[in-house]
């Protein structure tokens, strides 16, 4: 392991191998979504919204303002993002339009941004199995991660979002920490930080993972790891600050918690300056230095607690009502195991495999240099699972996490099998090793249980959740005159991106306010509703009946207005239009 095979001359051929699996896998995933592209599906309210900022910018609002202005008019939606990840977007869609006109730019736009973050990902994880395995092993990491369901999800095309961009930072964050060389290691940390950073805070923690890691490699050999952290340390604050300068809203330059804000600034300067100042200390002593990295630890989180009080809690300082009401019903959101199994084995099932490996490969290697590679990567591993006891939404950074360790087994398993005397064990447990490294096993396994029938009301929303978003469904809401809609929080995002009205909320912190008036008219009774309505100048009220969202006020409103209206009690102050006789939608008009 580790080492290249003898009589194999050192070139460059892989990334011509690794071009040409990027391009194999950008073609198959094109041709699996391609109805999807073809139809404009953006399946997320995260792409919607991500859509509808690039085209908002492209039609003249100022780069450093990224408020959604069609979501609650006239003051807008403050949306939490920054511009970083708009640009390929945006790009693109300059690049193709005055050759294939506009709709059609935008769909392949939005077909292709993703397999660019997906190309970074599957270098940096090239890089990091060559690192850390064998320089030949990056073509079985590339078949576990195909393997990796969660994860490609976010690479998918269509999914524009920054999701698979923050996916490909991590994995080039733990090539960096498995890099030989310091001063080039520890550039690939700082800047892969930084980059995740600016897009967002969701990989936080793993960043500060990568810091504690490089400041133990410190304690535990100052001599050779000093220029590592020096180089790091400088690094992440001058990557972050100019990160800040380029790419922060107006409303990220305020002490805001949830973002690359002067909080979080303030963070990366003075952690990156401590970190450069521990690298200058020469301290003999082992425990001394671990003592020093404690102290500097210590200031660091004083300081943030002295400074930003506010931000020791949640980063989304979201109140307890729309805790409750909004955020407490995202699936997502919700520990793994508060999900059915069905749900959760197939997630957790290579991170297990991974964790499984990594730690193999540590023992391994515990007495060679590469002993503190696989410790990152064997910790990350671990760190990674434990996330997903927070939400669920950590699985496809889990899963990514998980491809080295798994790698590192199949390497192991794998030649032993193909090499065995007897042509079953070549090919049967050949078979069998791929399924159990790639965490397919557990798939299959699945699939030998039956399942239970689908119910009518899950059939349902089923119906109604690919129905709605459609083109074809929303065309004659989109033929209307410009308008304010008042509708489902999780349809604003889809219902902007792809007609010229506005609508109230979508599902994201900073529009809590109007988050929980939506809730409010939905859950409450008619005059409520029609004085919420009234207050954010809204003339037509827009429902999916069925939508996933429509189940919760069902479920915990029961008497409530979106109830009402579902049997038909309709009050006076709104008034039917009129819809073709085969849309999924009910609107009315709404009048004082």
């Amino acid at each position: 392991m580790n080492e290249p095979a003898e009589g194999k001359p050192a070139h460059d051929s892989w990334k011509l191998w690794m071009l040409a699996l990027w391009l194999l896998g950008c073609a198959f995933l094109v041709y699996y979504k391609w109805n999807g592209i073809v139809w404009f599906a953006l399946g997320d309210t995260d792409d919607n919204i991500r859509f509808a900022q690039v085209q908002a910018w492209l039609n003249g609002q100022g780069w450093y303002d990224l408020r959604q202005y069609r979501l609650d008019p006239p003051l807008g939606a403050s949306i939490h993002w920054s511009r970083l990840v708009d640009l390929p977007i945006a790009g693109l869609i300059l690049l193709l339009k005055p050759f294939v006109g506009t709709f059609a730019a935008d769909k392949a736009a939005v077909a292709i941004a993703p397999l660019l973050s997906l190309g970074g990902a599957m270098f940096g994880l090239a890089v990091a199995v060559r690192r850390l395995v064998d320089r030949e092993s990056y073509v079985l990491a590339m078949a576990i991660l195909a393997c990796a369901q969660a994860a490609l999800l976010m690479w998918m095309p269509l999914r524009i979002d920054h999701h698979g961009w923050q996916l490909a930072t991590l994995i080039f964050t733990l090539a960096g920490l498995a890099d030989e060389k310091p001063v080039r290691g520890a550039l690939t940390v700082a800047l892969a930080t930084s980059f995740s950073l600016v897009i967002g805070l969701e990989f936080l923690p793993y960043a500060a993972l990568a810091a504690g890691v490089l400041a133990l490699r410190w304690v535990w050999n100052a001599g050779d790891e000093a220029v590592r952290l020096r180089v790091y340390g400088a690094s992440l604050a001058i990557g972050c600050a100019v990160g800040f300068a380029l790419f922060a809203s107006y409303d990220n330059r305020a002490p805001r918690c949830d973002a690359l804000t002067p909080v979080w600034l303030s963070v990366a300067l003075g952690g990156g300056g401590l970190l450069v100042l521990l690298s200058s200390l020469t301290i003999a002593d082992r425990r001394l230095r671990f003592a020093a990295a404690f102290a500097a630890g210590a200031l660091l989180s004083a300081g943030f607690a002295l400074a930003w009080p506010d931000c020791l809690g949640r980063p989304e300082h979201m109140s307890p009502e729309l805790q409750k009401l909004w955020f407490s019903n995202i699936r997502e959101a919700k520990p793994l195991y508060l999900h059915g199994w069905r749900t959760a084995l197939p997630i957790i099932a290579l991170p297990a495999v991974g964790v499984a490996g990594s730690l193999l490969a540590l023992w391994r290697a515990r007495n060679t240099e590469r002993f503190a590679a696989w410790a990152a990567a064997a910790l990350f591993s671990i760190f990674s699972c434990g996330m997903l006891l927070w939400q669920t939404r950590a699985g496809p950074s889990a899963q990514l996490l998980a491809v080295p360790g798994a790698t590192a087994l199949g390497w192991m398993l794998l030649p032993r099998l193909l090499d065995h005397r007897l042509m079953i064990v070549r090919l049967f447990g050949t078979v069998a090793a791929f399924l159990l490294v790639s965490g397919l096993f557990m798939f299959f396994t699945l699939k030998l249980v039956p399942q239970p029938p689908v119910s009518e009301g899950r059939r349902v929303v089923n119906r109604a959740n690919g129905r709605c978003p459609t083109l074809a469904a929303l065309r004659p809401i989109a033929a209307l005159p410009p308008a304010t809609i008042f509708t489902f929080v999780d349809f604003g995002p889809r219902l902007i991106a792809t007609t010229h009205h506005s609508a109230i909320a979508g599902p994201y912190h900073r529009n809590g306010d109007a988050i929980l008036d939506v809730q409010h008219a939905f859950r409450g009774d008619a005059e409520t509703a029609h004085r919420i309505m009234l207050k954010h100048h809204a003339t037509l009220l827009l429902l999916c009946p069925g939508m996933s969202e429509s189940t919760i006020y069902a479920a915990q409103a029961k008497n409530g207005f979106y109830v009402q209206l579902m049997r038909d009690e309709v009050p006076a102050w709104l008034q039917p239009m009129p819809l073709p006789p085969n849309s999924p939608f009910r609107l009315w008009r709404i009048t004082g």
